[in-house]
């Protein structure tokens, strides 16, 4: 696993937003500049009632006033527009980040976590982060310059009744920080509960069909009942504090403006305080106030959004997965191009894979899946992996495709350490037909072409009948355009698994590996795609694991592995007659194999 580059580290969106700093500080320029307007306006209002009073014109005067509320409101506008984008903007480059990081994960780092938890992360919580990176360090940043330049111009006009209004409002200005800042620890805890309640209806939804066989629907229903209370409670404690924060503020400022006034009608009465300037410091006064509750609105909404930022941020520094430093990719600049796939040599240059002394497992201290592992698989022809369940076969082919490194010895693939060579290489040349058969919504054409997408239609019919898709294609209502549902809904397993042969074929690897990928087909279809394994065998390396014998049995090199040790190696004659697993698997098996077969089978074996 390779260390997040710096750009890729906690810390990394805040990096994001800094590379939309112009859009987010032209929006703060005008709002300053709104702020500049909005502050001389109390002032024109006094100089409005002086002229008037002294019988002086005011047509002037009430124009200007016009003018700047107009100016306040455009300037308003085009700050909330430019500050929007910004966030929008930041939101799509998380999300683009955070896609990039998860699709090229460690699969052991990404396997440890919940697919329900990273789905909110990459949705929820990146929305948040734009209320937190965008519109609420704008208000703060903003509505704190009404609140400053307020709080001035009262002291300009009257420093005793800021002190009396201040006293106030300082009460629950520190009632509403504390309050800010316990927001943001239960806004956490919501976020991680939503999550875990965003994972256990993705664990349910993905395994829909096994909860109806096992008539499981009340038993899920409650379980995710119950997490949704937990995320309810949570959200309702993230409830309680945000609607306190700012009514606290209001009872401050509403027992500041009643101090105020009654302090300063006095003062008016006596002549110590002029009846304009009384009137410019009330105007600041109910200024100040709604400023002053969007800062800790604000302050309260950027507290939740800290607590989404964190988690992006955790999702970012996932570890990543292993390349040669001259492989290596810019972490600012676009993914480098796949190299080429060379062809293979000719037949005989060298095994196609080899494992030296291999030895795994999974986790840091579990116990190894294999151990000591070593075998060849030469440049052409069917070679075979079998034997009993946990043996350790599909972990022979995590191992060649790289999903995992091994503990100790090493991977070859046409003699070089697959740990040298890049991820580009090896997945190009190695092609994988995965024992799920996973089929993605859209067309079939999309599927076939999914690790191919600049194949021309030759290639994709040539796949398609090879692998002998041919005649379900020719079956469906749109042909290869015809669209699937997910996870291949409109085709049965064994088309399924046709399909993602098809696949497979058309990205035309050195070396195809097949994980039970016989594992749902009938006899019939059996028969034909033996006869397929047995025409691309003579183009590539062809490595099958196979519970049914009878896939096999013409395989030109089967290798027996049992508790992760490789136990034998030969043909089917040669471990039926020398190695009891491999008969004892053979026999149970085949003893009701088609009579054709039987025959083929009972005479290379050498059977009476």
């Amino acid at each position: 696993m390779t260390t997040p580059p710096a750009a890729d580290r906690p810390g990394t969106i805040w990096g994001l937003a800094r590379r939309h700093r112009l859009l987010l500080a032209g929006g703060l320029l005008l709002g300053i500049v709104g702020v500049g307007s909005t502050l001389v306006q109390p002032v024109i209002v006094s100089d409005l009632i002086e002229a008037a009073g002294a019988g002086d014109p005011v047509a002037g005067i009430i124009v200007l006033l016009g003018a700047l509320l107009l100016a306040d409101a455009v300037l308003s506008a085009t700050q909330g527009y430019l500050i929007g984008k910004a966030g929008e903007n930041i939101v799509r480059d998380s999300r683009v980040l955070l896609t990039g990081r998860v699709l090229r994960a460690d699969l052991a780092a990404f396997q440890a976590r919940r697919q329900g938890d990273v789905h909110t992360r990459l949705v929820s919580d990146t929305s948040l982060v734009k209320i937190a990176l965008s519109q609420s360090l704008a208000q703060i940043a903003v509505n704190g310059l009404v609140v400053i330049g307020c709080v001035v111009m009262m002291a300009w006009i009257d420093v005793w009744l800021l002190l009396l209004a201040l006293g106030c409002i300082g009460v629950a200005s520190t009632l509403s920080l504390w309050l800010a800042r316990r927001l943001r620890v239960v806004a956490l805890r919501n976020r991680e509960e939503t999550g875990e309640f965003g994972a256990d209806l993705h664990r349910v939804l993905s395994a829909l069909t096994t909860v109806k066989a096992a008539r499981a629907e009340e038993r899920e229903q409650a379980g995710i009942g119950r997490l949704a209370e937990r995320v309810r409670r949570s959200g309702v404690r993230v409830s309680a504090y945000a609607s306190v924060l700012t009514p606290a503020m209001n009872v401050g400022l509403q027992a500041s403006l009643a101090a105020v006034v009654g302090a300063g009608m006095a003062r008016v009465a006596t002549g110590s305080l002029g009846l304009a300037d009384f009137t410019a410091f009330v105007m600041y006064l109910f200024y100040l106030v709604s400023p002053l509750v969007l800062v800790f609105m604000s302050i309260a909404a950027y507290q939740q959004g800290r607590a989404a930022i964190q988690r992006v941020d955790e999702l970012v520094g996932i570890p990543q997965e292993d390349d040669p430093p001259a492989a290596a990719t810019s972490a600012s600049g676009p993914a480098a191009a796949p190299e080429p796939v060379p062809a293979p040599g000719p037949a005989g240059t060298g095994p196609a894979v080899e494992f030296r002394q291999v030895a795994f497992g999974y986790g840091e201290e579990g116990r190894d899946v294999l151990a000591e592992v070593s075998f060849t698989v030469p440049a052409r022809g069917l070679t075979a992996l079998v034997g009993p369940s946990g043996a350790g076969k599909t972990t022979v082919f995590q191992l060649i495709e790289r999903f995992y490194r091994p503990r100790r010895g090493s991977v070859l693939l046409d003699g070089r350490d697959i740990a040298a060579l890049p991820l580009a290489r090896v997945r190009g040349r190695v092609g994988y037909v995965q024992q799920d058969s996973p089929v993605m919504r859209g067309t079939v054409r999309e599927n076939i072409a999914y690790a191919a997408p600049d194949a021309t239609e030759a290639e994709i019919r040539d796949a398609v009948e090879l692998a002998g898709l041919a005649p379900v294609v020719a079956q469906l209502p749109d042909g290869l355009d015809t669209v699937l549902g997910d996870q291949g809904t409109g085709l049965s397993g064994g088309q399924r698994q046709r399909l993602c042969i098809a696949r497979v074929l058309l990205q035309k690897p050195a070396v195809m590996l097949l994980d039970e990928a016989t594992s749902h087909l009938d006899s019939d279809t059996e028969a034909a795609l033996r006869e397929v394994l047995d025409r691309v065998s003579r183009r590539c390396a062809v490595i099958a694991i196979a519970h049914r014998i009878s896939t096999v049995v013409d395989a030109d090199h089967i290798v027996v592995l049992d508790a992760g040790r490789v136990r034998d190696r030969g043909t089917h004659a040669e471990l039926y007659e020398r190695d009891e697993l491999y008969r004892r698997l053979a026999a149970t098996q085949l003893s009701g194999r088609p009579a054709a077969v039987a025959g083929r089978q009972d005479a290379a074996a050498g059977l009476q």
